[in-house]
């Protein structure tokens, strides 16, 4: 079993940054690839970003590109993502997944094991 916990969420004004974390406990995290995702109401989850089991390759929705940036600790089993240059339009709740893999890929169905989201408002 794995279980993931987001944090860091919270109100921000358009232009601030947010620093989310995703805690992961139960079977080895660093073999896997680690995603975000976002669901904002009345639309369907949407890929934010993926990080390889590494940490070397990572890949980014267009809509985020220049403004977040995923990394990990393996150590502590944590993977981030920071953002930046917040918009109104990143509004919705953040989930962390872990991959299926160890290779980054944008599909909700390469992911086994989601977290409970932590949300994000950005007031303009």
């Amino acid at each position: 079993q794995v279980q993931l916990v987001e944090s860091g969420g919270g109100l921000v004004q358009a232009g601030g940054s947010l620093r989310l974390s995703c805690a992961a406990s139960g079977r080895a995290f660093s073999n896997y690839a680690m995603g975000w995702f976002r669901q904002a109401p009345g639309k369907e989850r949407e890929f934010v970003a993926v990080i390889s089991w590494s940490g070397r390759s990572t890949y980014y929705a267009d809509s985020v590109k220049g403004r977040f940036t995923i990394s990990r600790d393996n150590a502590k089993n944590t993977v981030y993502l920071q953002m930046n240059s917040l918009k109104p339009e990143d509004t919705a709740v953040y989930k962390c997944g872990k991959g299926r893999s160890s290779f980054v890929s944008p599909g909700s169905n390469e992911y086994d094991y989601w977290g409970q989201g932590t949300q994000v408002t950005v007031s303009s």
